[in-house]
C-alpha cells in the first residue's frame, strides 16, 4: 500500500497512466548532440504549486546540463497499479520511472529495470542514502533503483480531545491496551466521538492489518516469502483487540467499512480520537478536512515492536542508454537528494508557498547530508514540530518493516478478515484466520 502523500502537500504526484503513447523508448536525441530522457512523476496541473516546484527545478536543471533534455509527463496517480505492468511490457514506461518500494524485486524479476550498479560512482548523494532504503533496490548484489522519500505508520491523534476526556495529551499510548483504554475514554465524551477508527474496505484493512501486526512482533508471510504467518499469537491478538474495541468496549463507533478518508474526515471535523497512519496525513486533514495543526499529533506505532515503513524511489527502463542512465542520475540528484535543496527539500521555498515543513518523515540521509537536511528544515519550520516529537523519540527503536511480497493480493484477503471481525459479533477469530493462511499460501505458491 502507499501512503497518501509526497512530504509536504502532495496527495499523490502523477505519472501518465492513462495516455500509453510516446512515453517511453530509447530515443536519447543524440543527433542533436543531447541527450533526452522522458521522466514520470511530475505534479499534476490541478497542484499548481507543486507543479510550478518541478517546472521550476527542471528548468534549472537543463540550464546547467544544456547538453541534457528532459520531458515529463504528468497524471494521477505516480504509479496506477492497473496499467504500471502493461506500460514496462509494452515499451510505454518513461526513461526514469517512479516505483514504490514494494515493486523493485518485481521490475527485476521481470527483466525491465537497467542495472545501475557500474553508474552509482556517479551519483554524487548515492553513499548518504539510508543503507536499509539502498538495499531496497538492490537485488543479488546489483542496485537497479534509487530511493527518494519513504514513511513509517504511526498513531495520530487528537490533543484537543484527549484533554477532554482526561488524557494527557503529551502522553500518548504506547500499547495496544493503552490505546484500548484511550479510545473507551474519548468514546465516552459522547455526540458521535469516536475513540479509534480503523480501516476495513478497498485492500486498506489488509494494509492496516499487516501494520497492526508487525506492531505485535509478528509477521505476515515467513522469511523465505514461502508461507503465510497470519494465523499465529500475534495475528489473533490483532483481531482480538479490534473486536473488544468494536463490541465490548463500543470506541469504534457503528460505522464501518472505512477507508482513509473516512478516518480523515473524522478527525477533520474533531470527532475521532486516533487512527494510523504516515506522518503526511497531517496537512490533508489540515488543508482539506479543516482539523487545525495545534490539535494534531502523531505518536509511534503501539506495541514498540515494529512498524511498517513504505515509500518510493526511481528506476531506469531496461532500454535507456548508458547516457540516459547518466542523465537520468544527474536529474535525481538534482531533483529529490540534493539535502536542503531540490523539489523536496527546498524548506525555505515550501514556506514561502504557506506549504508545512517540519513534519516528521523519516530521514533519507545520514551522516553530514542529514545534519544539513535537518538543519534547513529546522529554520524553516512552520508546524507545531513539538507534537510530533514522541513519534520521532519512538520510532528509533522499532524495528521497520517493509510491506509482505504481493501485498496487494494479500491485502485483498485479509481486508475480508477485519471487516468480519468489525461487522459481525460472532465473527470466528480461528477461521478467519485459518482461511486467510491458506489463501495467502495459495498467492505466494503462484509466485
Amino acid at each position: 500500500m502507499r501512503s497518501t502523500g509526497i512530504r509536504r502537500t502532495v496527495a499523490a504526484l502523477g505519472v501518465s497512466a492513462l495516455a500509453l503513447t510516446a512515453c517511453g523508448g530509447n530515443t536519447d536525441d543524440s543527433a542533436s548532440g543531447k541527450t533526452r530522457i522522458t521522466v514520470n512523476c511530475m505534479p499534476p496541473k490541478s497542484a499548481k504549486v507543486d507543479r510550478g516546484f518541478f517546472e521550476e527545478d527542471v528548468a534549472a536543471f537543463e540550464k546547467q546540463n544544456p547538453d541534457i533534455d528532459v520531458v515529463a509527463h504528468d497524471a494521477f496517480p505516480c504509479q496506477d497499479p492497473k496499467t504500471f505492468d502493461a506500460k514496462l511490457a509494452g515499451g510505454q514506461m518513461e526513461d526514469v520511472f517512479y516505483t514504490y518500494f514494494t515493486d523493485a524485486r518485481h521490475v527485476v524479476d521481470i527483466n525491465q529495470a537497467a542495472d545501475l550498479t557500474p553508474y552509482v560512482k556517479e551519483l554524487k548523494s548515492y553513499g548518504t542514502i539510508q543503507q536499509q532504503l539502498r538495499d531496497i533496490y538492490t537485488v543479488d548484489g546489483k542496485i537497479y533503483g534509487i530511493p527518494r522519500t519513504g514513511y513509517s505508520m504511526g498513531l495520530i491523534y487528537n490533543r484537543a480531545l484527549f484533554e477532554k476526556a482526561g488524557l494527557d495529551p503529551d502522553r500518548p499510548p504506547t500499547t495496544w491496551a493503552e490505546v484500548r483504554t484511550a479510545a473507551r475514554k474519548i468514546a465516552g465524551l459522547g455526540g458521535g466521538t469516536v475513540g479509534y477508527a480503523d480501516y476495513s474496505a478497498q485492500n486498506q484493512g489488509g494494509w492496516h492489518f499487516t501494520a497492526e501486526l508487525y506492531s505485535q512482533g509478528g509477521d505476515v508471510v515467513s522469511p523465505d516469502g514461502r508461507k503465510a504467518t497470519v494465523d499465529t499469537p500475534e495475528g489473533r491478538a490483532v483481531l482480538q483487540t479490534l473486536h473488544d474495541m468494536r463490541w465490548t468496549d463500543d470506541s469504534m463507533g457503528s460505522k464501518q467499512l472505512l477507508v482513509i478518508n473516512d478516518a480523515q474526515q473524522l478527525m477533520g471535523s474533531g470527532k475521532l480520537g486516533m487512527y494510523l497512519a504516515a506522518p503526511d496525513n497531517i496537512p490533508i486533514l489540515v488543508k482539506e478536512k479543516g482539523a487545525a495543526y495545534e490539535d494534531i499529533a502523531i505518536a509511534p506505532m503501539p506495541g514498540g515492536r515494529a512498524t511498517l515503513v513504505g515509500g518510493d524511489g526511481y528506476m531506469v527502463g531496461k532500454k535507456a542508454s548508458p547516457a540516459q542512465i547518466r542523465a537520468g542520475l544527474k536529474w535525481l540528484d538534482h531533483m529529490f537528494l540534493t539535502p536542503g535543496d531540490g523539489f523536496l527539500g527546498d524548506y525555505a521555498r515550501a514556506k514561502r508557498h504557506d506549504a508545512p515543513v517540519g513534519l516528521p518523515e523519516p530521514r533519507l540521509f545520514t551522516g553530514a547530508a542529514d545534519a544539513k537536511d535537518q538543519q534547513v528544515k529546522k529554520a524553516n519550520a512552520n508546524v507545531p514540530v513539538e507534537n510530533y516529537q514522541p513519534f520521532l523519540d519512538g520510532n528509533a527503536s522499532l524495528d521497520m518493516k517493509i510491506e509482505p511480497p504481493h501485498a496487494q493480493q494479500i491485502y485483498s484477503v485479509l481486508d475480508g478478515v477485519v471487516s468480519a471481525v468489525l461487522t459481525k459479533e460472532d465473527a470466528d477469530i480461528d477461521r478467519l484466520l485459518k482461511d486467510a493462511s491458506g489463501k495467502i499460501d495459495g498467492i505466494l505458491a503462484r509466485g
